[in-house]
């Protein structure tokens, strides 16, 4: 399955409720384009573990052209000379960013643990209001200019996006319901810490914001979701309300979007920000270690729900920091905070 970073029911919005006939045509063409090239994805195990050698990134980034076939014609591989394309070139550096993330801060050889190379295509589709990792490949819309801007903008898009491949190679978490919104929350747990390294913001100073300066000018919202306060990022004409909750008195039951992957992925994205903050400090450092043991341990099976997440948190927090430590304690206490264990 295609993971995109926009949800499914924010482009339905558009198409179900606005005036403007060019917006209608632009949301329905990028829902067909996202229907239409779904594909399965590799569910693989993890890599070797990491051998205390500092690995280096090997990229390549392609240019679409604006057509919709990829991988489309290279601009640029490893050690190149920048493009003269802002979007070509912040792609490169944001692959570079999130493969310093996850080899310096967690031991980890690219996305899976092996040296995996890593693509990336710009300029895909005419104002193409997504991006995605598609099981092999990132994958960059230019935005619209009316709802969206350029994809390749907000780090934590391209963060995001990478984490899902991080997550086919390890839990393997299934892209439905529970499983699947837990699946999201990874990817927006970890993005979100990628630009926390990468910024060197602590808990208390990071904005707890997923796409952050994505939505046109335009557009009332400050982002696609907020993790510290779900079902707030945006409340506007065109794209509607941000329907995320907070707390699985609010679970949100639907058959669309996968069963709420993007919608209910709010509630676990809520207990990590909880940990963190109780915890303090740099986040990727206690609550982004133990959700990453947890993610990488094995003890996470493709099918877990919420609960069963929680309990994995739990242990791995206690064999790493000990039973009733602070940091088994923070996460107790967030995972209550969320109504997943009581």
């Amino acid at each position: 399955m295609r993971c995109t970073i926009v949800p499914p029911h924010i482009l339905e919005r558009v198409v179900e409720r606005t005036d403007d006939p060019a917006l209608r045509a632009r949301a329905l063409r990028n829902l067909q384009i996202d229907s239409f090239t779904r594909t399965g994805r590799r569910l693989s195990p993890s890599g070797p573990a990491g051998n205390g050698v500092r690995d280096e990134p090997n990229r390549t980034i392609k240019d679409a052209g604006h057509r919709e076939d990829l991988p489309g014609d290279t601009v640029r591989i490893e050690g190149g000379d920048p493009t003269g394309d802002a979007t070509a070139d912040r792609a490169y550096d944001w692959l570079g960013v999130t493969f310093r993330f996850y080899e310096d801060v967690y031991d980890r050889n690219s996305i899976d643990n092996a040296g995996m190379s890593m693509i990336s295509t710009v300029h895909y589709g005419t104002g193409y209001d997504n991006a995605f990792w598609n099981g092999e490949q990132m994958v960059y819309g230019d935005g619209d200019g009316v709802l969206f801007t350029d994809f390749t903008g907000p780090l934590d898009v391209t963060g995001h996006e990478l984490t899902h491949g991080v997550t086919q190679h390890t839990a393997g978490l299934a892209y439905y319901g529970q499983s699947g919104a837990l699946n999201e929350s990874m990817s927006d747990v970890f993005g979100s810490l990628i630009k926390q390294y990468h910024l060197g913001h602590t808990a208390d100073q990071a904005d707890w914001l997923i796409g952050e300066g994505l939505l046109a000018p335009s557009v009332n919202g400050v982002a696609l979701r907020s993790m510290k306060a779900p079902g707030t990022a945006y409340d506007d004409p065109e794209l509607g309300k941000d329907p995320q909750p907070d707390n699985m008195s609010d679970y949100v039951r639907t058959h669309s979007d996968n069963g709420g992957v993007h919608i209910n992925s709010g509630i676990p994205n809520k207990a990590f920000y909880l940990a963190s903050v109780e915890l303090g400090g740099s986040s990727w450092e206690r609550a982004g270690q133990i959700w990453f043991d947890t993610l990488t341990g094995g003890e996470v099976f493709p099918d877990a729900n919420f609960e069963d997440f929680a309990a994995v948190t739990l242990k791995a927090a206690a064999n790493r920091y000990g039973a009733g430590s602070a940091e088994h304690s923070a996460v107790q206490n967030a995972w209550s905070g969320v109504g997943v264990r009581t």
